[in-house]
């Protein structure tokens, strides 16, 4: 059990945001972007390290996207030009995104990415070291009823061939001696918000069903897996500082907690009033970690022990606080361009959730 925790991806450095773009613009060698590629994860573990942490990850430095391990290594996925609309919101207010891409033919796995990212990150940590697996129903952005039925006549049919990649990264994972393994899950919480489940059923996604096949899809990635430490990440979107839903975890506590469990973790998004209350908690089981994501990655504003650490006294009343710990609410970065804040900022937040788990457990 670590009670201070990480999510995984971190601030992508400007020399590999650079290099990235000259990569893509043919003027960089393969071969030279991975040398740079490595030395921006020798950082993010050296600054997880350095700010006190229990648990490291190579801060997703070679991923576009935090799904990228689906995006980003796998057939049947192509750029469209006419993506699919989803909600989103700013603090400005409500508004859209349009997915840049579409799943349109069958998914088929062409490499692993989170085995290049785990063989190398453990000659750098001194840490036990987290790998990040996207959950199949992320793709609900990348179902588009234009480009996806000649694959696929049901969206859950995606997912279920998306379960299994995610599942193969598993086990070659675990073969190779990874000891904490987190399955990230952005699509369960957002179904919390009303505008989210409406545009989901539109799609052909109807929340019930999300909430039961769904959930069966993504325990099956991890249930009969020994010999790593399981968790589940939850939080409402996070992209560039913008988020899609709001609610509390009461819609999805039952279904959640219910089906979900062979993981030994729930990392659960509360830096802010969307998350609502802590109350859903006291239906989460006995036997499992819950980590509270209470320092938010959208805002440069750095909380303070105090009140960070009152919101776990305020949590502690619905779940066991010895089974309780501290995290941020999401990565600094889900996509490469990365969130609103700086390096410095974000190494600041990461110190804080070092001292509060401190201040807490000892």
């Amino acid at each position: 059990m670590f009670r201070a925790e990480i999510v995984g991806s971190m601030l992508r450095p400007a020399y590999l945001k650079e290099a990235r773009a000259a990569l893509e613009a043919g003027e960089m060698s393969v071969q030279r972007f991975k040398r740079i590629e490595d030395r921006a994860v020798d950082q993010v573990i050296a600054a997880q390290e350095g700010a006190g942490v229990e648990v490291v990850s190579d801060g997703e430095m070679r991923r576009f996207l935090f799904m990228g391990p689906i995006t980003e290594t796998v057939e049947g996925i192509e750029f469209v030009e006419r993506g699919t609309v989803m909600p989103w919101a700013t603090p400005d207010g409500e508004t859209e995104w349009t997915a840049p891409a579409a799943v349109t033919s069958k998914l088929r796995k062409k490499r692993s990415m989170v085995c290049e990212e785990y063989s190398y990150a453990r000659a750098r940590a001194r840490l036990p070291l987290k790998v990040t697996v996207p959950s199949p129903l992320v793709l609900y952005g990348f179902w588009n009823t234009e480009y996806s039925t000649a694959a696929y006549t049901d969206p859950f049919e995606m997912f279920a061939d998306a379960a299994e990649v995610g599942r193969s990264e598993i086990q070659e994972l675990v073969s190779l001696g990874c000891e904490y393994i987190q399955v990230d899950a952005p699509d369960l919480a957002t179904l919390v918000d009303p505008r989210v489940r409406a545009w989901a059923e539109a799609q052909g996604m109807p929340t019930e069903r999300m909430l039961t096949d769904g959930i069966d899809l993504i325990n099956g990635m991890v249930a009969g897996i020994g010999g790593a430490r399981l968790s589940i990440h939850l939080c409402r979107g996070n992209n560039a500082g913008m988020w899609m839903a709001s609610g509390g975890y009461d819609y999805i506590a039952s279904a959640l907690f219910e089906r979900a469990t062979a993981f030994d973790a729930f990392l659960l998004e509360y830096d802010d009033p969307r998350s609502g209350s802590f109350e859903p908690l006291s239906q989460a089981p006995q036997d499992k970690q819950v980590v509270l994501g209470l320092v938010s990655t959208k805002s440069p504003r750095v909380e303070t022990v105090a009140e960070i650490t009152a919101r776990i006294d305020e949590a502690a009343r619905s779940f066991p606080r010895e089974q309780l710990g501290v995290s941020t609410q999401c990565g600094f970065a889900s996509v490469a361009f990365g969130n609103p804040i700086t390096e410095e900022i974000e190494e600041q937040k990461l110190r804080l959730v070092a001292d509060v788990a401190e201040s807490v457990w000892g």
